[in-house]
């Protein structure tokens, strides 16, 4: 059955939007050895991942709320004109410093790219209905998360790392267009003032968290302690709180948003270190390793389409997430006792299987969320559950980065500090989705909704 031509026609542009955030997440990671061999040393590469991952997740609760109170296409326009600027500027960056600052740009509009088209969709189509559509998100997130390392290696043994930046002006205009000519949704009703201040305070804790992980400095956990309480009480006495608590009550909303944190956490803790391990401990050249990480999201998009299907012909979730938080929970242990030994083979497989896991549980969160707010909280509920994801996605790779830079502080050469760690990252992770695990066994299960929000306007 084909979708319906108000969604055929704003799709192509939602999902390259979406496919411009994807793809900045992972078309870098094998880039990384050749950007500290040319502008800095190997212990610096956490800074220009987590740069960007700061940015965009800080940003993202503010995002949700802009949509809700402005409407969704002003505020992902600006965020595809951000993010172009910022990896206009990448390209030009004489140092790590002014790369990791022009990352954080970068991040400013990757925030909106990963919130933005998933709170369109939630508006346009019914929870029932959206199932269906769950594939074309996941086929768009795998492709890039696929041909992005694969992409990134070939660019950097080719041209040299620069030279991946230049793929997104073009995309980004392309985008652009699609989605000024296409998006028409109604005026949004009229709301109270956005929390500013919920918004800057919360950013701030998200900064204090995810660098005091990194750097272990007394400075940002004081900063993350302190603007964690201005937040909490700028919600008390906000019209509109940024990230209003009252949502935690249900769990329906309350659990997908923490299962969401402890795969983002567990899995970007993971992936990004994984090439560089394999290059730089395992001898594999840059692209090699890269095709390495195409098994976990090649099992991503099979069980991401299938679910979805599934969901949309029965009407039911919670097994899905039950199901495939075990299994990435016995991958990543595998993982951990993998070795160099043992082959790319062995690899190869256990990544196939954490994705297939992982597939089952990323987009059907956001679905269950969506499925359990007013049409008032939607942009709040889609950005909540992408912000905690991307809230434990900087926390796993800043505490992976701080595992490795401790190794290499030791004078530990890099090939044996990463041989050393990362079975030992892969092994703290396990544990993480076994707890995914049991939240997802007291997941309610709820009838999903037959009707959307609102039709599109032409």
């Amino acid at each position: 059955m084909q979708p319906p031509l108000s969604v055929g026609r704003v799709l192509p542009g939602l999902l390259l939007a979406m496919l411009l955030g994807a793809l900045d997440q992972t078309i870098m990671t094998p880039a990384l050895p050749a950007v500290a061999e040319d502008l800095g040393r190997l212990d610096q590469m956490p800074a220009v991942v987590i740069s960007y991952l700061v940015a965009a997740t800080a940003v993202m609760p503010l995002y949700g709320k802009l949509g809700d109170r402005f409407g969704r296409k002003r505020t992902m326009l600006v965020a595809v004109a951000v993010f172009v600027v910022g990896a206009t500027l990448c390209a030009t960056a004489t140092s790590i410093a002014l790369l990791t600052m022009f990352r954080a740009v970068q991040g400013l509009g990757g925030g909106g790219l990963m919130v933005g088209p998933q709170a369109v969709i939630g508006e346009i189509v019914s929870p029932r209905e959206r199932g269906r559509y769950l594939g074309y998100i996941g086929a768009a997130y795998v492709f890039a998360a696929v041909g992005g390392p694969v992409l990134g290696g070939l660019i950097v043994e080719g041209l040299g790392w620069r030279w991946i930046f230049a793929l997104y002006p073009p995309l980004g205009a392309v985008a652009f267009t699609l989605l000024a000519r296409t998006l028409r949704l109604p005026r949004p009703p009229e709301r109270p003032p956005i929390d500013y201040a919920g918004a800057l305070t919360l950013a701030a804790a998200v900064i204090g968290v995810v660098l005091f992980g990194q750097t272990r400095h007394a400075t940002w956990l004081i900063l993350a302690v302190a603007a964690s309480a201005a937040w909490l009480i700028s919600t008390r006495f906000a019209a509109d709180p940024i990230l209003p608590l009252r949502l935690f009550r249900d769990r329906g909303f309350a659990i997908p948003v923490a299962i969401s944190f402890l795969v983002g956490f567990a899995l970007f803790g993971t992936l990004t270190y994984l090439p560089a391990y394999l290059q730089v401990a395992l001898g594999l050249s840059a692209s090699s390793a890269g095709l390495v990480v195409t098994a976990l999201m090649a099992g991503v998009l099979i069980t991401t389409v299938l679910s979805g299907r599934l969901i949309t012909r029965t009407g039911r979730y919670k097994v899905y997430p039950v199901v495939g938080a075990g299994v990435a929970a016995a991958g990543l242990a595998l993982l951990a006792t993998w070795g160099a030994d043992s082959g790319a083979g062995v690899i190869t497989a256990i990544m196939a299987l954490i994705g297939l896991g992982v597939g089952l549980i990323m987009q059907v969160m956001v679905l269950v969320a969506q499925n359990s707010v007013a049409y008032g909280d939607l942009g709040t509920a889609t950005s909540s559950v992408t912000f905690l994801r991307q809230i434990g996605a900087s926390a796993g790779v800043a505490v992976a980065g701080a595992l490795i830079t401790t190794r290499l502080a030791e004078q530990v050469p890099a090939a044996v500090a990463l041989s050393q760690v990362m079975p030992i990252v892969f092994g703290l992770m396990s544990p993480l989705l076994a707890l995914a695990f049991l939240l997802a066994v007291v997941l309610p299960a709820r009838p999903l909704r037959t009707t959307a929000y609102v039709k599109e306007t032409v």
